[in-house]
């Protein structure tokens, strides 16, 4: 069963930076996608980030492009999400997510997997 378990959330001023983790367990296949999403009181979910885990392609939300990067390391199972100039709009609850498919987490808001996600929050 697919297990994945988020860190790195916390408390930040504006214009600061975190890095968010995800490590995976329990894979079985070797080809899938990974991301995150965020979800704010009131709010609708979010696509933020997406990674390929094989090619490496990765995909953006339009809020966060030019401020976030998604990395991975292969050998942990592990993705991050290095967030830069954090703005109080990013605060939000960040869900990492895997997908089976390759473009169901950008296009589509929907994953087969998701951890128990981690509070980012950012105070102006």
């Amino acid at each position: 069963q697919v297990h994945l378990v988020e860190s790195g959330g916390g408390l930040v001023q504006a214009g600061g930076s975190l890095r968010l983790s995800c490590t995976a367990s329990g894979l079985t296949f070797s080809t899938y996608t990974m991301g995150w999403f965020r979800q704010a009181p009131g709010k609708d979910r979010e696509f933020v980030a997406a990674i390929n885990w094989s090619g490496g392609n990765t995909y953006y939300g339009n809020s966060v492009k030019g401020r976030f990067t998604i990395s991975t390391h292969n050998d942990k199972n592990t993705m991050y999400l290095h967030m830069n100039n954090l703005k109080p709009e990013d605060t939000a609850v960040y869900y990492c997510v895997l997908d089976l498919e390759s473009d169901r987490i950008a296009y589509r808001n929907t994953a087969d997997y998701w951890g128990q996600g981690t509070q980012v929050t950012v105070s102006s």
